[in-house]
């Protein structure tokens, strides 16, 4: 466990978030689990959120339970995008920078996970690369100018699954037609959210463009609905045990991390912040080492590129 967390021994937690009256925050993902608790928490401390979900019903229904539980006064509204879908995620980021007029921060925390068998978006990409990476990517790059007009920041919600798998990425089989798991394709998507925010940090300083910053975070072993929505059933049954043990902790405490990201103030962006108690899974929310393959230069440029260029979105840092 770590000893040197800048909060103290009981980590981060929204006690010591300021008001955050005044601010907008963009987060995909949000009807249920961490999403839908980042987004009630920062509702709580008077920000403005939009939401970013493919589903109009389940969005709906989400604003219509945050005002019952905080009051028909909050500031909370739901654009549609669809990770999965190159098209929605354009017109997504067209129709945010038509609407809002400052975003002080994006947080990335949108996800499918453990897809049972090989499946593609409809852009043709494995179906978790293809959400939560390239998806990711290309809603980062489109609002990045409005981003870095209003001094935000980019929060990318990683997962400890970027240390499993093959720790690297399989730039020969992205897609995984040769050997597809559900676990290597996961961990490839988290580990390539991560490494891309490295990198945007190092062309972010070498462009002299430190007004926006980008964090990476993972919201330890948290009890939402990601394995549910998309995983195997043997995956969903394991988890649903693990759900008894102490090894898992409440989605709001999994949502601490990216919240801590998104608002406060003197963080490392080096750094990778999560749970620091057993195996980063629970306990108190600080930065904790990261392995040194989510920071290889090499393949990190290489993906980079590479996702320029099957998106065709460029960043023009």
């Amino acid at each position: 466990m770590s000893t040197m967390n800048q909060f103290g021994r009981k980590g981060w937690t929204p006690e010591l978030m300021k008001s955050q009256k005044g601010k907008t925050f963009l987060i995909t993902g949000t009807t249920s689990g961490t999403g839908f608790e980042a987004t009630r928490i920062l509702l709580a401390k008077g920000a403005s959120v939009v939401m970013l979900n493919r589903n109009d019903r389940k969005s709906a229904e989400v604003i219509a339970l945050l005002k019952q539980k905080l009051g028909n006064d909050i500031d909370v509204s739901f654009i549609r995008l669809d990770l999965a879908d190159q098209a929605s995620v354009k017109k997504a980021a067209a129709e945010v920078l038509e609407k809002v007029t400052r975003i002080d921060a994006l947080m990335c925390n949108g996800a499918i996970a453990q897809v049972p068998k090989q499946q593609f978006t409809v852009d043709g990409w494995e179906s978790q690369m293809g959400t939560n990476h390239y998806g990711h990517f290309t809603l980062q790059a489109l609002l990045y100018p409005l981003i870095e007009k209003s001094k935000g920041r980019i929060v990318t919600v990683g997962s400890m699954g970027y240390n499993m798998g093959i720790k690297t990425i399989k730039f020969d089989d992205l897609n995984w037609d040769k050997d597809y798991t559900p676990n290597n394709a996961y961990s490839q998507s988290k580990l390539a959210q991560i490494m891309c925010i490295y990198e945007l940090q190092d062309r972010l300083k070498r462009a002299g463009k430190t007004a926006v910053k980008a964090y990476a975070c993972h919201p330890g072993s948290s009890r939402t609905a990601l394995i549910k929505t998309s995983g195997s059933l043997m995956m969903r049954i394991t988890f649903g045990l693990m759900k008894l043990s102490p090894l898992t902790q409440p989605a709001e405490k999994g949502a601490y991390p990216e919240l801590m990201c998104a608002t406060e103030d003197n963080l490392d962006q080096e750094a990778f912040y999560g749970p620091t108690g057993r195996s980063n899974w629970v306990g108190p929310v600080g930065a904790h080492p990261i392995e040194p393959h989510a920071k290889d230069k090499a393949v990190a440029k290489k993906l980079w590129d590479l996702s320029e260029k099957e998106t065709g979105v460029s960043w023009n840092l």
